[in-house]
């Protein structure tokens, strides 16, 4: 019998570490600037390429924000709803050659994410302009 629970246990420990490494789910932008909280932002994958598109803003008064600076079809549109990863392949233990979208600025970014090693609730993101980059991290929603 103690055989048996030992497994059980092992096995929802394995389940429980498996769902909480991976970067699929919900994160809350940080503004790596200001401190700011700015919106959560939905991880998931497409046709094997991974996305990110606006949830909700955080801010107030800037819950139902459009894009000002955006060219082309995206000028005046809802930041609500903007896909804002596009197109990241798996590489090892990050997501990289495709883009970031920032909606505040209106433009993209070559781009990366990854689990931070110490803390799977914290996303790396990294955006590259030749061999300029900033980071912010992101922080995984557990309500």
């Amino acid at each position: 019998m103690k055989t048996i629970n030992c497994w059980i246990s092992l096995l929802f420990l394995g389940i429980y570490l498996g769902n909480a490494q991976d970067i699929f789910g919900e994160w809350k932008t940080i503004d790596d600037e200001t401190g700011t909280t700015k919106s959560i932002v939905e991880i998931y994958e497409s046709k094997g390429k991974v996305y990110g598109k606006v949830k909700k803003l955080l801010e107030k008064g800037r819950e139902d924000a459009v894009c000002i600076k955006c060219e082309g079809d995206l000028k005046d549109k809802p930041v609500v709803g903007m896909t804002v990863v596009l197109g990241l392949k798996k590489d090892g233990d990050k997501y990289e050659g495709g883009k970031l979208f920032d909606p505040e600025k209106g433009k993209y970014y070559k781009g990366k994410i990854w689990l931070n090693p110490e803390d799977p609730n914290k996303l790396m993101v990294r955006g590259y302009i030749a061999f300029l980059y900033r980071t912010q991290t992101w922080l995984r929603v557990t309500d």
